[in-house]
C-alpha cells in the first residue's frame, strides 16, 4: 500500500517523501545553532500518525472525519526514552501550538501534554515499514553555558518546534504548488555590505575630528573596526545627532559576514521610527533585501508584493525590521503560525534601537531571551540609543558588553545640543503665557486631556496640537503643515503629547516639556536644535510641573524618580544621570519586572507553553479602537467592511482612520450616545456617529463628562 500525504488534483505526494523532505529541511533550519539531528529527527517523526488506516481513508476518499496524527510521534518519543522525549512537545503541538504540560490527573481528552499521553489514537505502527528512527547523539545544549537549564531547555523546545512547523509548511507548499512558491530571499550579506561600503565610502575619507561630520565619521569607522570581533553582546551609546542608524547597520552587516551569519534583525519600538529606518535601509540595500514587518505593513494588496508577504511569515529576507511587540512575543507565543519565524532568528545581528524602551512589565523575560540568543543560538546583540538602560544586575551570569560608540563621554559633550531649565512648579496660565512670548517652540505634556485644554487656551494662527485623539492619516497631515512652517521660518506652537518623542524630525528653537521618566525628558530635548544650527545656550528645554496631580497610566514611578532625582540636582542628561535613573526605577519597580511571573512557568520540565503564549502580551487589549469616517476613502472602506466583512488587509487600511479609547473614556463617549458597534462580527470596534466630537485643531474632544446624554 502506497501511504499519502498530500493530495492535489491528480498528484500525491508519499508519506515518505513528506517526511524526509521535512526532516531535511528542519535538520537545516535547526543546524544554524548546532543541532541538525535534532531538527532530522523532529521532521521524521511528525507526521507518523498519518500511517493509519483512518487517516488513509481520510485523505484517499476527501472524507471531513478528524483523525489526530500528531499525537503518535509524540507517543513514540516517549516511549523511546532516553533524549527523546524532549521532542515530544514539538511533535504533540505542530498543528494545535506548544502545549502546556498539564498534570497527571488530566484525562485523554485534554489539550496538555500529559492528556495527550493518555489519548487513545489510530493504530500508526506502519510507519514502521517506511520510516527508520534517527539516532540522537548530541544534548541539547553545553550545561555550561547556561544559569538555568529548566529555561534553556524549554527555549530549545521552541527553537525545534521553529525548525520543524516551519519546514512542515515550506515542504507542503513546494509540494501544492508544484514547487513554484514565489518565494524570493534576497541577495547575500556579502553583497550588501558591498552596497554599504559604496554608500559610505565619501564618509569614511573625512579627516575632521571636530565637526559633526567628523564625529559621525569616527563613530561609524569604529563600528566597522568592531564588526570583525567575535559574536557577543555589545551596545552602541551614541547621542541624538551622531548618526547611529547608519552606523548600527555598519556594524550589522560587517559582523554578519565576518562571522558567517545569515541575517541582521532590527527591533524597534514605533512604528514611526521603523518605517523611518526601513526606507534609510531601502535606499542603501535595495527593496528586495529589506522585510518590514508590523501591523501597519500591507503586503497583501498587489501580487508584485507577494514575495514579501510569504517573507513575512517566516523572516526570510537578509534585513528584517520589526517592533518588540512582534519580536518578544513571537518568542514567547505558542501557536506554529507566531513561531515559524524563531529560527531564522538564531545565527543573526539583532540591534535593539531605543533600547531604554525594553518594556519594563516583561523586562526580566525579555533579557533572559536575549540571553538564550547570545549564548546557545550564535547570535549577536547590540543595544543601541542615547539613553542606555541599566541592565547589568538582570543578566543571569557576568558578561562582557562591548561599546562600540568610541570616547562615549566626549561624543555626548560635543553632541550638546540644547540647555535645560527648571521651571519649577507652575499654573497653566503661566505655561500658557511663556509660550505665547514664543517664535517655534514643541510643549509636551503627558495627558490627551491636558494638551487639548492647553490648546483651546492659545489656539490661533501658528499653534498646532497633536495626540493619538487623531487618526495617523490626519496626524501626518498636520505634522507636513508643522514641518512646513518650521522650514519656512513661521510661527508655529506645538501642542502634543509624548508621541512626538522618537521617529518625529522635527526642529524647535525651544521645548517645554512636563515632568516624565528621564528618557522621555532627554528625547524630547532631541526636537530642540536638531541640525545644531544655534547656539547651545539660546536652546532651552524647560522642565516643569502642574500644581495639582494627575493620573499618568504607567508612568507613576518614572515621573517619581526623575522627581527624586532633579531633587538631588543629578544632571540627568548625563551618562552618570541616565545610568542612575534606570538603577532606581528597576530596583522600586521589583518583582513587577516580571509582571506575569514568565519565567516561573518553565521548571522541572513541566513547561506551560500555552499559558504564557496567552499571557505574555507586551500591549494589553484595554482599549477599544474607534473609526472616525470623516474622508471619501473612509466612508468608503467602512461600507466594504459592513457588507463585505472584514479581513486583515482591509483592517490594516482601516487603522490610518482609527483612534483608541481606554475604556473609562469610552464609556463616557458610549453614554452619550457618540459611538455605535460597526459590526457584530468585530469586537471592540466602533464608528464616531456624532462627527462634531471630531475636529481638525484636535482629533477627537475628549471634554465628555460622565452623565452626559444625546437628547433624542
Amino acid at each position: 500500500m502506497e501511504y499519502l500525504a498530500h493530495t492535489d488534483k491528480n498528484r500525491t505526494q508519499t508519506m515518505k517523501e513528506h517526511l524526509y523532505g521535512t526532516a531535511e529541511l528542519a535538520g537545516k533550519f535547526a543546524g544554524r545553532f548546532g543541532k541538525e539531528e535534532w531538527g532530522y529527527c523532529c521532521g521524521l517523526l511528525h507526521d507518523i500518525g498519518k500511517y493509519s488506516e483512518a487517516f488513509q481513508d481520510k485523505i484517499r476518499n476527501n472524507s471531513d472525519r478528524i483523525v489526530d496524527h500528531s499525537t503518535a510521534g509524540a507517543r513514540v518519543c516517549q516511549e523511546k526514552g532516553g533524549l527523546y522525549p524532549f521532542l515530544e512537545y514539538c511533535i504533540a503541538g505542530h498543528h494545535a501550538g506548544l502545549p502546556d504540560y498539564g498534570s497527571s490527573s488530566d484525562a485523554g481528552n485534554a489539550p496538555t501534554l500529559s492528556g495527550r499521553r493518555k489519548k487513545k489514537i489510530e493504530d500508526y505502527s506502519a510507519y514502521k515499514d517506511e520510516i527508520q528512527i534517527p539516532e540522537l547523539k548530541t544534548v541539547p545544549f553545553d550545561p555550561g553555558k547556561t544559569s538555568d537549564p529548566d529555561y534553556s531547555l524549554s527555549v530549545f523546545i521552541r527553537m525545534l518546534f521553529s525548525c520543524l512547523v516551519d519546514a512542515d509548511f515550506l515542504d507542503t507548499e513546494r509540494f501544492m504548488k508544484a514547487g513554484d512558491t514565489g518565494r524570493e530571499a534576497g541577495e547575500s550579506l556579502e553583497k550588501l555590505l558591498r552596497k554599504l561600503e559604496t554608500h559610505i565610502e565619501g564618509w569614511l575619507s573625512n579627516q575632521e575630528t571636530e565637526t559633526v561630520n567628523g564625529r559621525r565619521t569616527e563613530i561609524l569607522k569604529k563600528c566597522l573596526e568592531c564588526g570583525k570581533m567575535e559574536r557577543g553582546m555589545f551596545q552602541l551609546t551614541v547621542p541624538t545627532g551622531g548618526g547611529k542608524t547608519v552606523a548600527s547597520l555598519a556594524f550589522a552587516l560587517r559582523h554578519a559576514v565576518q562571522n558567517s551569519m545569515d541575517r541582521v534583525i532590527y527591533v524597534i519600538p514605533y512604528t514611526s521610527i521603523i518605517e523611518q529606518n526601513a526606507e534609510v535601509f531601502r535606499k542603501i540595500l535595495g527593496e528586495q533585501n529589506v522585510l518590514e514587518n508590523h501591523y501597519n505593513v500591507d503586503y497583501e494588496s498587489s501580487e508584485e508584493l507577494k514575495p514579501m508577504q510569504l517573507a513575512a511569515e517566516n523572516w526570510d529576507k537578509p534585513v528584517i525590521v520589526t517592533t518588540n511587540v512582534q519580536f518578544f512575543e513571537s518568542l514567547y507565543a505558542n501557536k506554529s503560525s507566531r513561531c515559524r519565524k524563531l529560527h531564522n532568528i538564531a545565527n543573526s545581528v539583532i540591534i535593539f534601537d531605543e533600547a531604554q524602551m525594553l518594556p519594563p512589565d516583561y523586562l526580566k523575560p525579555c533579557i533572559a531571551i536575549m540571553e538564550e540568543l547570545v549564548d546557545l543560538y550564535r547570535s549577536s546583540i547590540v543595544l543601541c540609543t542615547a539613553t542606555q538602560p541599566a541592565l547589568n544586575s538582570f543578566f543571569r551570569k557576568s558578561r562582557q558588553v562591548t561599546e562600540l560608540c568610541p570616547r562615549v563621554e566626549e561624543q555626548f559633550r560635543f553632541f550638546e545640543r540644547v540647555t535645560y531649565q527648571s521651571l519649577g512648579t507652575i499654573s497653566e496660565d503661566d505655561l500658557v503665557g511663556s509660550l505665547q512670548k514664543e517664535t517655534q517652540a514643541l510643549c509636551i505634556v503627558n495627558t490627551k486631556k491636558r494638551a487639548q485644554k492647553l490648546y483651546r487656551s492659545m489656539k490661533g494662527e501658528g499653534v498646532f496640537h497633536l495626540s493619538t485623539t487623531m487618526y495617523p492619516k490626519h496626524r501626518r497631515k498636520v505634522l507636513g503643515m508643522i514641518r512646513e512652517r518650521l522650514r519656512k521660518g513661521e510661527k508655529c506652537v506645538l501642542i502634543s503629547t509624548s508621541l512626538v518623542e522618537a521617529g518625529v524630525d522635527l526642529d524647535f528653537q525651544s521645548v517645554y516639556r512636563q515632568l516624565a521618566g528621564v528618557d522621555s525628558m532627554i528625547q524630547a530635548a532631541g526636537r530642540c536644535n536638531r541640525e545644531g544650527k544655534r547656539e547651545v545656550r539660546d536652546s532651552k528645554v524647560f522642565l516643569f510641573q502642574f500644581e495639582e496631580k494627575e493620573n499618568v497610566p504607567g508612568q507613576r514611578l518614572q515621573i517619581d524618580v526623575a522627581k527624586l532625582l532633579l531633587s538631588e540636582g543629578e544632571d540627568i542628561s548625563s551618562l552618570d544621570g541616565i545610568e542612575k535613573y534606570f538603577q532606581w526605577l528597576y530596583r522600586f519597580r521589583g518583582e513587577s519586572l516580571d509582571k506575569k511571573k514568565i519565567l516561573q512557568e518553565f521548571q522541572d520540565k513541566q513547561y506551560n507553553f500555552a499559558k504564557v503564549g496567552k499571557e505574555f502580551k507586551l500591549i494589553e487589549e484595554d482599549t477599544k479602537t474607534i473609526f472616525v469616517g470623516r474622508e471619501p476613502e473612509a466612508e468608503e472602506l467602512l461600507q466594504q467592511i459592513r457588507c463585505q466583512g472584514y479581513t486583515k488587509s482591509t483592517m490594516r487600511k482601516a487603522g490610518q482612520y482609527c483612534v483608541h479609547l481606554y475604556e473609562n473614556e469610552f464609556e463616557k463617549m458610549r453614554g452619550a450616545g457618540m459611538l455605535s458597534p460597526v459590526s457584530e462580527d468585530i469586537e471592540d470596534f466602533y464608528e464616531l456617529v456624532d462627527k462634531e466630537q471630531y475636529t481638525d485643531e484636535m482629533g477627537l474632544k475628549m471634554d465628555v463628562e460622565s452623565g452626559m446624554a444625546v437628547i433624542m
